[in-house]
């Protein structure tokens, strides 16, 4: 399945790829493929059909989403290996989206070269960065839009997740050139307690919570925060905002551009990548949190904010 996304409310747009995990339009993919996605629709490459798609969950430490599909009957899905054999040398295939051309998937084929490896995934939307471990490593040659794609073995069974990087997301190796996979496992283990709804570890389940605001010093901002960058904020330490989404939860509650975010619901808040960890680990939509902030006169003050249901993080 092709999978675009806009970010920025229309602004920016990307693209990737997704698996259909039940006939009813639940698809696996990477949470970076969907990160910060403020639309998502789904194209079944089978039946020509594009959906509109909102995200079920995604565990953003083990690089995996789900997305839910609406109106969606009798998919075709993929056919899982529940106990591969991977090692060095066995011969595989990706598939994808390669380049987010949309149409006919994308192929490459090739051999695992290791198992067991780790990444460094730097998402330049956020300016946070994490470390993605028990890799498969292969020489095909795995291409951005590819991600969220299956690795296939020669029975064309799945045995991983194509993870590559995006316009938002890079990932650093020792061997340039190499794709790396998710094995299947592993995600299909993720999978099962978002829809489940068991939200535990680094699972989140539903929505994320929006704040509304557009982070400065940021080349997009962090997702579940807002977009954007600019402004001349507040001195001290905290977040400075470069503005505010119209109608958002922050612009409702007063906050506005050159105030400086010093906490919300009680979580300090001293750098985007805290800002995103409290909107998407300790925070919920429709939830009412005390905001603490510098005004850009220098006057310390706070606000009541309702958070909204935002882009994923």
């Amino acid at each position: 399945m092709d999978v675009n996304i806009t970010v920025d409310y229309g602004q920016a747009r990307g693209a990737g790829t997704g698996m259909v995990l039940t006939p009813d339009g639940e698809v696996l993919t990477n949470n970076h493929v969907i990160d910060g996605a403020t639309s998502i629709s789904v194209t079944d490459v089978g039946n020509g059909k594009t959906y509109q798609a909102r995200v079920a969950g995604y565990d953003v430490s083990k690089d995996v989403a789900i997305l839910q599909l609406s109106g969606a009957s009798n998919l075709q899905t993929i056919t899982i290996d529940r106990s591969p054999n991977v090692s060095a040398g066995t011969e595989v295939v990706g598939i994808g989206n390669a380049g987010g051309a949309g149409g006919i998937p994308s192929y490459a084929g090739g051999t695992v070269t290791a198992t067991g490896q780790s990444i460094t995934a730097a998402d330049g939307l956020s300016g946070t960065s994490e470390r993605l471990a028990g890799m498969i490593e292969t020489n095909a040659n795995i291409q951005a839009g590819d991600s969220g794609g299956p690795l296939v073995n020669a029975a064309g069974q799945v045995i991983g997740i194509d993870t590559a990087g995006s316009q938002t997301s890079q990932f650093a190796s020792q061997q340039a050139g190499d794709g790396f996979a998710i094995p299947i496992n592993v995600a299909t283990g993720i999978a099962n307690q978002i829809l489940d709804s068991h939200s535990v570890g680094g699972v989140h389940v539903g929505p994320t919570a929006f704040l509304g605001v557009q982070i400065a010093q940021s080349t997009s901002g962090a997702p579940g925060s807002g977009l954007g960058n600019g402004g001349t904020p507040a001195s001290g330490s905290g977040v400075p905002i470069a503005g505010v989404v119209s109608g958002g939860p922050a612009a409702k509650a007063g906050l506005a551009s050159g105030d400086l975010i010093t906490s919300v619901g009680g979580h300090p808040v001293t750098s985007q990548a805290s800002l995103r960890h409290a909107m998407v680990n300790d925070l919920t939509p429709g939830q009412s949190v005390t905001v603490s902030y510098t005004a850009r006169s220098g006057q310390q003050d706070s606000a009541t904010v309702v958070l909204a249901a935002g882009p994923p993080a």
